[in-house]
């Protein structure tokens, strides 16, 4: 396991986060032809079903449980929406209970890097513990907030599904 740097674990502490597990950090370079992001995956134990946890991350009413203000499908993306602010996203990939994986979408329909945000759910054969692995990218300057905030959604939740 990677520790990441102690300003990051003291800011979990503080954020009364001792639930959130980090069970490996991996940092990849992509080449971007906007900016160089750097890629990481969070994984996370779930209590809950794989059939129950895809549903929330894979629909639109699931997604605005915990993860937007609002989601609607236009056009065949979801467009999420916080706080007045709207961002689309293209689902790319999927496979049903297991995975899920979306494409942020600009204004103009570009999709102009190799950047995704995934959500994939394993399942232990022998103990059927539940993981919920995110991975996304960030520039290296907004990765550790990036990486609060994928704790505090994903902490929502868990809450939404009773975990």
């Amino acid at each position: 396991m990677k520790i990441v740097n102690n300003r990051y674990i003291d800011a979990l502490a503080d954020a009364g986060t001792n639930s959130f597990y980090i069970l490996f950090i991996s940092i990849v370079k992509t080449e971007s032809k906007t900016t160089n992001k750097v890629k990481y995956s969070l994984e996370f134990e779930i209590k809950s079903s794989p059939k129950i946890l895809y549903n929330y991350l894979s629909n639109a009413s699931g997604l605005e449980e915990w993860f937007a203000d609002k989601v609607n499908i236009r056009e065949g993306d979801l467009i999420f929406t916080w706080e007045g602010s709207e961002q689309r996203a293209r689902i790319v990939s999927k496979k049903d209970n297991q995975m899920i994986r979306f494409k942020w979408i600009d204004e103009t329909d570009q999709v102009d890097d190799d950047t995704y945000f995934q959500f994939e759910i394993v399942q232990d054969e022998i103990t059927s513990d539940v993981a919920l692995i995110v991975t996304d990218f960030s520039t290296p300057d907004e990765k550790e907030e990036d990486m609060l905030l994928w704790n505090s959604q994903i902490h929502s939740l868990m809450h939404h599904i009773g975990s």
